[in-house]
């Protein structure tokens, strides 16, 4: 049964607005190739600080401007823009759902009703 109910709820939250939205700006985030490309060069940045912090040295100042520079550049990114608000309204609504089964938990375990099926 819960298996069921847990698979029905995944089946509505893929149905949602909110997901289809993050799914469809993801992919025309993976569209733009600028965005890609500084996305891509970001993570090698971030890559290469966290091995030098690991080593105990310190990102050069270069490293930092680079990176400012590059997060700046798809922070102004249309498609990026409208993914991370896909994504953070995907967040909230999963928050919600997440609070919602909290309360089912809490009425249930309070309940001395057995439900089957």
């Amino acid at each position: 049964m819960i298996e069921d109910k847990a698979k029905d709820l995944g089946r509505l939250i893929g149905q949602s607005a909110e997901y289809k939205a993050v799914k469809a700006t993801a992919e025309a985030l993976n569209g733009d190739a600028t965005a890609v490309q500084a996305l891509q060069a970001i993570e090698q940045l971030r890559e290469q600080a966290q091995g030098m912090i690991e080593r105990g040295e310190r990102p050069t100042p270069e490293m930092e401007q680079q990176l400012d520079r590059l997060l700046q550049a798809v922070q102004g990114n249309m498609a990026y823009q409208r993914a991370i608000a896909a994504q953070e309204n995907f967040d909230k609504l999963m928050l919600q759902v997440n609070s919602w089964i909290s309360e089912g938990i809490r009425a249930g375990a309070q309940s001395s009703i057995v439900l089957l099926g």
